[in-house]
């Protein structure tokens, strides 16, 4: 219970007590206050307004999706209203986000994660709405704080609101609470139901000797998103969905051993075949590409190559730290979390295993570019005909 054990311990050192809604939040101390008129202030300065406390990264999609709506409330609510955001990175890379998506919203640097502390979470964004006599309203999701909340907070009157309630668990301890398997398991398949509070993903156990690519958990993930994978790790830029699926979808669990690797994804076709009626069809479509390709090759023999034999898979929005990994798996990653809507294809020609690490910003795309430049790489936009999932109902 990695992240709890810190919470609780934060709580303990700054003598906090995690606030239940109805309760007084502490007098919380907001040090580090970037575009905003101060460069500090507490909660018992804001005492008299709504505070909105949204807890961010840079690097989270669903956090970015969520600032237009904020920035919406913060000009629609200026003097009843304070939208602060809190982050534990750094104020560098605060700085540069704000350089490139100006915002009307405060934002906190939280190094320490002392605030996070009070609100304990496992995901972002985590929305913390505290009312203007200082109490904790909710615990929620951003897009559960309406125009119609906070006229109903403004009148004095009661809103229900949901509560957003994480799962303690690490994701190994889901793992080992929910999937638990013997190393001499061959042959499993177990489906359940949303585990409420976790993350959504899925992998295959590549740092695992044992189960390295015969075995798959997902977590919460869609029906859509359980036949992307089926079919061939197809991403959501290459899916087309007919299905009329929406974010309200059902989410669902499973684990799948099999003896051998190549089985893998025939057996999950199988099983999914045998308990939905989703139809699949593989398209190949003309689309416009992005061709990754070597421009220079003296700034390219400059890329690490990998000596440790090791393949390592770390990687998120604006961040890649990759050893032993192939120019198509890093087109792979530069379509995933680097380039917006555009797909990539590699046509560097190149199967080396090299070693690559580097952070950029994603609200700038530039900053990718440039990278790429000193790595000796272009992206070229051209057509191509690409294999697009489709997925829809029977007839």
């Amino acid at each position: 219970m990695k992240k709890l054990i810190v919470f609780l311990l934060l709580t303990a050192h700054w003598g906090f007590a995690q606030p239940q809604n109805g309760q007084p939040v502490p007098n919380i101390a907001f040090n580090t206050v970037l575009n905003a008129p101060v460069n500090a202030t507490t909660l018992e300065q804001l005492k008299g307004k709504i505070v909105l406390i949204e807890f961010w990264a840079t690097w989270c999609g669903s956090c970015l999706e969520a600032m237009p709506h904020l920035k919406q409330l913060q000009q629609k609510y200026p003097q009843t209203v304070q939208i602060i955001t809190v982050t534990n990175e750094t104020p560098k890379r605060t700085k540069q986000y704000l350089t490139s998506r100006p915002s009307n919203l405060w934002f906190a640097v939280d190094s320490s994660q002392s605030i996070a502390g009070i609100f304990p979470h496992q995901l972002i964004p985590h929305t913390v709405l505290i009312g203007p006599d200082g109490n904790l309203i909710a615990q929620t999701m951003p897009k559960s704080i309406t125009n119609g909340v906070i006229d109903s907070l403004l009148n004095q009157q009661r809103t229900h609101l949901p509560q957003k309630i994480d799962n303690s668990l690490t994701y190994e301890e889901i793992l080992k609470t929910y999937f638990d398997a013997a190393d001499t398991v061959r042959n499993r398949f177990v489906m359940q139901a949303e585990i409420k509070g976790s993350p959504g993903l899925h992998t295959t156990h590549l740092n695992d000797s044992v189960f390295k690519n015969r075995r798959l958990t997902c977590l919460n993930l869609p029906l859509t998103t359980l036949y992307m994978i089926a079919y061939g790790n197809f991403p959501y830029k290459r899916t087309i969905d007919k299905t009329g699926s929406t974010n309200a979808a059902p989410v669902y669990c499973l684990d799948l051993i099999v003896p051998n690797q190549d089985q893998l994804l025939p057996a999950l076709r199988r099983e999914l075949s045998s308990r939905f009626d989703m139809q699949i069809k593989v398209d190949p479509l003309l689309k416009e590409v992005n061709l990754l390709r070597i421009t220079d090759q003296a700034k390219f023999n400059r890329i690490p190559r990998n000596k440790s034999g090791q393949r390592t898979y770390y990687s998120r929005h604006g961040e890649i730290d990759q050893h032993a990994l192939t120019m198509a798996d890093f087109a792979d990653y530069l379509e995933t979390y680097g380039v917006g809507k555009s797909l990539v294809i590699d046509e560097t020609r190149n199967s080396e295993k090299l070693d690559i690490k580097f952070s950029f910003q994603p609200e700038d795309p530039k900053s990718l570019l440039a990278i790429l430049s000193e790595m000796g790489l272009s992206l070229v936009k051209e057509q191509r005909k690409v294999d697009m999932l489709v997925l829809y109902n029977p007839q």
